[in-house]
């Protein structure tokens, strides 16, 4: 009840503030483990990904941000769940694996930072994401965010067809690297033309 009164809050800011517009919101398969997969932008990335979905979105959030107070609750009604500083620990790798277990909808940032090298306005995507996927039987829906969050410019969220990440997760022959690469390009393909990829 939270989440969606928080979610339809988020909703309505963001249509006045940043003219917030979801594009591809009926590729999101509406049961079963998913694995939301987008670029990294901004602090307020997690909610940009998940105030259009039709389902609660889980994710993980640096530990210190749990301690700041009103944000902290905030985050964790909006389905936060903290990571120690120095990386993704395996605790938090267990806990996002038992959320696709139980099928739910995990959103996930695989650049892994907001900061370093990029090609088309996408860093490199680390294995993680498909990694978690394979792991669990996720669908891995590739989100591209467009718009830099300015006030009254267009932001928006645009939401691909799940991967047919098939190819390359044969038994004993597993290719997650270029699993990856196919998931980033469809993100940056989006960022490009603001079109879902089918």
């Amino acid at each position: 009840m939270l989440y969606r009164f928080c979610r339809l809050l988020l909703r309505v800011l963001f249509k006045v503030v940043y003219r917030f517009e979801a594009r591809g919101v009926s590729h999101i398969p509406l049961d079963g483990p998913v694995v939301l997969s987008s670029n990294h932008k901004s602090l307020i990335d997690p909610m940009t990904l998940g105030i259009a979905v039709p389902r609660k979105v889980h994710y993980m959030a640096k530990q210190e941000l749990f301690g700041i107070p009103l944000f902290g609750p905030f985050i964790r009604a909006l389905g936060a769940f903290p990571v120690k500083r120095g990386g993704v620990s395996k605790e938090a790798i267990r806990t996002a694996l038992s959320i696709l277990e139980e099928g739910k909808v995990m959103g996930i940032f695989p650049e892994g930072t907001r900061k370093g090298e990029r090609i088309d306005g996408v860093a490199m995507g680390k294995r993680g994401a498909i990694s978690m996927a394979a792991r669990s039987g996720a669908a891995v829906v590739p989100v591209a965010l467009v718009g830099d969050y300015r006030p009254f410019r267009k932001m928006m969220a645009v939401y691909g067809a799940p991967l047919d990440l098939s190819p390359y997760l044969v038994k004993g022959a597993e290719d997650y690297e270029a699993a990856t690469e196919l998931m980033m390009s469809r993100i940056r393909e989006m960022i490009r033309t603001g079109r879902p990829a089918e």
